[in-house]
């Protein structure tokens, strides 16, 4: 179905891409980037796990079921990143205008 064992796929997938995801969407909310760049980049992160666990620990490279499970966890990953960094980011820049609303959220100063 994921086409590796679980070692290979808890070390590669969710350690490895699915921390270079996060790192990727912190990125781009750093630079104002829009939101669907990190679908984007998340779906070619994808690519790239299938590909080392092909070339690094024998998995199988062509798997739908695979490529999306991966994908979707990197792709979580990723917009937990983004959100997060995107909201402290409001939160410290524009003190005045914004304060903080949990996590992944800010609200408007006075409401």
């Amino acid at each position: 179905m994921i086409g590796t064992t679980f070692p290979v796929f808890l070390g590669v997938t969710v350690v490895l891409m699915g921390g270079t995801g996060y790192l990727t969407g912190q990125a781009l909310a750093r630079g104002w980037r829009p939101i669907w760049q990190v679908v984007g980049y998340g779906l070619l992160l994808g690519f790239a796990d299938r590909f080392l666990t092909f070339a690094l620990f024998d998995g199988t490279l062509v798997t739908l079921t695979g490529y999306a499970i991966d994908s979707s966890i990197i792709l979580i990953l990723a917009l937990v990143g983004y959100r997060t960094t995107l909201a402290a980011q409001m939160v410290t820049q524009y003190p005045w205008l914004y304060r903080s609303a949990g996590p992944f959220s800010w609200r408007q100063r006075g409401n």
